[in-house]
């Protein structure tokens, strides 16, 4: 056989078992052990490859970008001013950082992992003329194997021999009832066989497999956080003013003359001051909290920086069976012919199934007989049960010295059976035909006495219900701005069915339809409209799934999806935010970031209002650490440039960075307004709102300079403490107006924790400069003149942010009509 030979899932489709057995070099007689190792050599092992790097390069790499370069100059400026307490918390936090993140992505590589369980470790081929066990990663294309009832498919086959297999596919393929599969029919890899027997001849293994598309998927999936983006994006911002100003500041003072040691030693630590080292840890913690807090609700994060992209999601990509549904074929209304009692028609269909045999369709219909004790009337004779071919089941019972025969099945078939023709077959197959178009599988049942002829009964609706809070969950993910979107395997007539009931609407677009056979994301900007508008989709696979969330995301939609199989672990990772359902399988679990431990929606939406709160807090937080940032950078090298003099000591700034980092991991228990819509990162916002009010703080502190210098005549020792005050102090009372875009004084009201700790600092701030503790000491008098002032401007601040925020929302507002304006049609009625 040529080395470079491989047949795709398609090739094997469309040949036959005697033409795949030529193609591949084999026959029904299956390999020789020394051609199998051949095989084995050419190509590879059938299991699943992953490029695995180094633990500990991946932990290290968590020390190489912008915001760990910060940390990491402000850690080594530290040593070199031989600020050894300060040394020690700095590496606390780069450390503490890198471990989080390590730890996160540790989690989500298991994804992987959890795919690989689900292979099948053993199976039964026939090597040498004989038939063998052997390890299910040793198997090679042309190998012919044995498929028993309640086996791992180890391998993409073709089935060659046997009557027929019913094969659970649903953790590929979505579909919700397992199928059944005849000789020349294609079974895939990581399906399971619930009935039949069947021998079949292996077309792809390893990387070829349908499975393994679904773990390349897997393994490549995944966007960038807009928390990273956020992030680095405040740290490249606050690094060009750093090293701008330092810039400056050491250009001047190098010209006038200023102490080479004296001067790279102040700068250095007005750098390490002027870094936020604690801003990931801050916003780390604040997430943290409120991971702990969507566990108390049935949901956990195994994603910390997923809780912030909950708070933006405007799209819900959901599952349908188990989701949406309650994954439980239940009996609708019996359409009966000739019967007036539809439980006689029950009762014929409960007769002609198994309880046993554990089928949901034969539970759907013993579920639906009110009358359980009169099963126990007749005694079964003989059971024939369902298959492929005949596509029905049979039972003969005897009854009170009577003998008649049941059966259930496909309509067509009973229908056939029971020769029906004329006006009464024209009735069945209207019925049949309207409620497919509802989504329903129907069942014919038919009834044979003392073997006479075949009597048709009547028709057995099932369908999946939607669950009872499913409907209610959605309007209220709507009302939260939240488009759901429902993902189906099944046929669109389901779909539809299932998404009017939930008020989803019924534009479900079928997969096959958008997509071409190979699963595409080449799409035009007619097939992202579709994905865009569409209400739901329906027959749809994993790489379906996996694309239209990237459709939807190079929209510019923040996207959350919902999945429990193999099949839906791509789109999982893709998506900003993937949400594993209650009883999901390892791999979904693995590769979501929130996985859910009680059935249904409903925590989902509680999980966004809580991610919008938390999403709030980290909000504020960054607002006051950039403020804070420039009124202590821009202050200290402005007032250095006009008058020539060190404005703060450097334990001043040391105490300072302390002072503002440390107690302020609190924000993460404060209590914030709820938005009724998605957020995001307006970075636009961000930094014009924060640098804003930095730069009032800093003329605060100017004024403030003068007026020690110049009114009240106090040495520089003095005015040094007085401006430490008015940093120590009128940087944490800054936070109250950072925390919220109304007043201050307006609820949400801080929570307990935040006030204590910014009373704590102030308290702790005002006895340094009253007792002199580490600073030269202020009059007590003073100390309340300065409190005055801090709260004077504190008001000035409060009233410049809410003309920004409003001045910032009308200028969005001009900017939505504009474009709604732009893409309106010219003439929005049929010109006369």
């Amino acid at each position: 056989m040529p080395e470079t030979t491989i047949i795709s899932g398609e090739e094997a489709k469309q040949q036959s078992p005697e033409e795949l057995y030529a193609a591949l070099a084999s026959s029904p007689q299956g390999l020789s052990s020394d051609e199998a190792g051949t095989r084995l050599a050419q190509y590879g092992p059938n299991a699943l490859k992953e490029e695995k790097a180094h633990p500990l390069l991946k932990f290290l790499s968590y020390f190489w970008g912008p915001i760990p370069w910060m940390i990491e100059v402000a850690a080594i400026l530290s040593a070199l001013v031989k600020h050894w307490g300060d040394l020690a918390i700095i590496v606390f936090l780069l450390v503490f950082n890198a471990v989080i993140g390590f730890w996160e992505e540790h989690e989500a590589s298991n994804a992987l992992e959890a795919l690989k369980e689900q292979l099948a470790l053993k199976a039964r081929a026939l090597r040498d003329g004989k038939w063998q066990e052997v390890e299910a990663r040793d198997l090679v294309p042309g190998d012919v194997i044995r498929i028993r009832l309640g086996d791992i498919i180890p391998a993409d086959v073709k089935l060659a021999e046997g009557e027929y297999l019913s094969v659970d596919q649903a953790a590929l393929t979505g579909e919700s009832l397992p199928v059944n599969k005849e000789a020349g029919d294609i079974a895939y890899s990581g399906s399971i066989a619930k009935q039949g027997e069947m021998v079949a001849l292996v077309t792809s293994t390893g990387a070829n497999t349908f499975f393994a598309r679904t773990a390349k998927l897997v393994e490549t999936a995944g966007a960038v956080s807009h928390f990273q983006k956020a992030v680095l994006r405040v740290g490249d911002f606050l690094i060009v003013i750093a090293v701008g100003l330092s810039a400056v500041l050491i250009v001047v003072e190098l010209h006038r003359g200023l102490p080479l040691l004296d001067l790279m030693e102040f700068v250095l630590i007005l750098v390490v001051a002027s870094i936020p080292v604690a801003m990931p840890a801050v916003l780390s913690v604040t997430m943290a909290l409120g991971a702990l807090a969507l566990s108390r609700m049935k949901a956990i994060v195994s994603r910390l920086q997923a809780i912030e992209e909950m708070a933006g999601i405007d799209v819900l990509c959901s599952d349908k069976t188990g989701t949406l549904t309650l994954n439980q074929l239940t009996m609708g209304d019996p359409v009966t012919f000739g019967l007036a009692d539809p439980q006689a028609v029950i009762l014929a269909a409960c007769l002609a199934s198994k309880e046993e045999n554990r089928d949901a369709i034969d539970q759907a219909v013993m579920e639906g007989l009110k009358d359980k004790d009169s099963l126990k009337a007749g005694c079964l004779i003989k059971f024939v049960p369902f298959d492929p071919i005949h596509k029905r089941t049979e039972a003969t019972i005897e009854e009170g010295g009577q003998t008649f025969k049941v059966t259930k099945g496909a309509p067509q078939i009973v229908m056939e059976l029971c020769g029906l023709e004329g006006g009464l077959q024209a009735q069945a197959r209207k019925a049949v035909d309207e409620l497919a178009g509802k989504g329903y599988r129907t069942l014919g049942v038919a009834r044979a006495d003392n073997g006479g002829q075949w009597r048709f009964l009547g028709l057995l609706p099932l369908y999946d219900p939607p669950r009872l809070d499913a409907a209610e969950t959605i309007a209220q993910a709507q009302a939260h701005g939240i488009e759901v979107k429902m993902i189906t395997g099944d046929n669109a007539a389901i779909g539809r069915e299932i998404s009017g009931q939930l008020g989803l609407g019924t534009n479900i677009q079928p997969a096959t339809e958008i997509f071409s056979e190979a699963g595409t994301c080449e799409l035009g900007s007619a097939a992202m409209d579709k994905i865009e508008k569409a209400d739901g989709f329906a027959e749809v696979f994993p790489e379906h799934k996996y694309n239209i969330v990237k459709a939807l995301q190079d929209r510019g939609h923040l996207v959350a999806m919902t999945g429990d199989g193999v099949n839906d672990a791509p789109a999982l990772k893709q998506a900003e935010v993937g949400i594993a359902v209650s009883g999901a399988t390892n791999a979904a679990q693995s590769a979501a970031a929130l996985v859910l431990t009680q059935p249904g929606l409903s925590v989902i939406i509680r999980a966004v209002e809580e991610a919008r709160r938390i999403f709030e807090r980290m909000m504020s937080y960054t607002v006051y650490r950039i403020s804070m940032t420039i009124s202590i950078m821009v202050f200290v090298v402005a007032a250095m440039l006009a008058y020539n003099v060190f404005p703060l000591t450097a334990m001043m700034i040391i105490i300072l960075a302390l002072l503002d980092d440390i107690p302020i991991m609190t924000i993460a228990y404060d209590n914030t307004y709820l938005s009724p819509t998605p957020v995001r990162w307006e970075m636009n916002r961000v930094l014009t709102v924060s640098t804003v009010l930095g730069f009032l703080a800093t003329i605060e502190s100017f004024l403030l300079f003068f007026l020690g210098h110049r009114v009240l005549n106090l040495a520089l020792p003095q005015i040094q403490t007085l401006l430490f005050l008015r940093l120590a102090a009128g940087g944490h009372l800054l936070l109250f107006v950072t925390r919220t875009k109304k007043e201050f004084w307006r609820p949400p009201y801080p929570s307990w924790q935040l006030v204590t700790a910014i009373v704590t600092t102030q308290i702790v701030a005002v006895l340094m400069c009253g007792f002199g503790w580490l600073v030269p000491p202020l009059p007590w008098d003073l100390i309340g003149y300065v409190w005055v002032y801090i709260i004077f401007w504190m008001i000035i601040q409060d009233f410049t942010k809410l003309r920004l925020h409003a001045l910032v929302e009308n200028r969005t507002r001009h900017k939505r009509r504009f474009l709604e304006a732009v893409n309106k049609p010219l003439h929005p009625h049929p010109m006369p």
